[in-house]
């Protein structure tokens, strides 16, 4: 029973254009995702790249990665990630009990983060996992030109909110019968808190590119793993 990380990488990209081939850290961000797989080999027992993008299959393919062409129909705008796991997991053989999702625009993942997550999932069998970030910020809404408080009362301290956590996109763990029903996330998936500033990090303007090099070299300069090894 096989463990497979897919890394889904479409080519097209309206607001970052290219994104998933742009340096960071002088390497192509979908680069991060897949030497982060690597080196979690003794959980990973193969890593695919599912992409419609002739460059990015040139880079998984440099850096020993297979990969899923995947069809028009299954790359565009408003297709879910799920679509293009169900994909790989048709397109080959074998027996493949789970899949981690990597996805490219959340490269900046902590070394032992896949080993600890990977751990509460086997040892409490559950049937997916997924990553989150508890949220700071007073939230609301605005209707009728009003700002209505979500999740505080006006006045409130920020340090007395009632704990909310947000999806950070960093990693997902699910059975293979779940991806295959369509669904990533199970109603008894379990919320695995990852508290470092890194987590909330999702690349999709050039601000968040520059963010996440901001944070990349001072993880360097500091000795901090993203899950490759940090020049001294």
């Amino acid at each position: 029973m096989k463990t497979i990380a897919i890394i889904p990488a479409r080519g097209g990209s309206k607001r970052l254009p290219n994104k998933n081939k742009l340096l960071l850290g002088g390497i192509p961000l979908i680069a991060h995702s897949i030497v982060y797989a690597q080196e979690n080999s003794d959980i990973i027992n193969e890593i695919y790249v599912s992409t419609d993008d002739e460059d990015i299959k040139k880079i998984a393919l440099h850096y020993g990665v297979k990969v899923i062409d995947r069809p028009e129909e299954l790359a565009g705008d408003f297709e879910p990630t799920v679509s293009a796991l169900r994909h790989v997991l048709q397109s080959i053989e074998g027996t493949i009990e789970n899949v981690i999702l990597l996805q490219p625009t959340n490269p900046l993942r902590e070394a032992n983060l896949l080993e600890q997550a990977f751990n509460k999932f086997q040892t409490q069998n559950y049937d997916s996992l997924f990553t989150v970030t508890r949220n700071h910020q007073k939230l609301g809404k605005i209707e009728n030109n009003q700002f209505i408080p979500f999740n505080y009362t006006i006045g409130q301290r920020s340090q007395d909110l009632e704990p909310l956590y947000y999806e950070n996109g960093l990693l997902y763990i699910s059975k293979v019968n779940l991806i295959l029903e369509n669904i990533i996330i199970s109603k008894q998936a379990f919320p695995f808190e990852v508290k470092r500033n890194f987590a909330c990090v999702d690349i999709d303007s050039q601000a968040d590119l520059d963010y996440a090099e901001y944070l990349y070299n001072k993880g360097s300069q500091t000795h901090t793993a993203f899950g490759m090894e940090q020049s001294s």
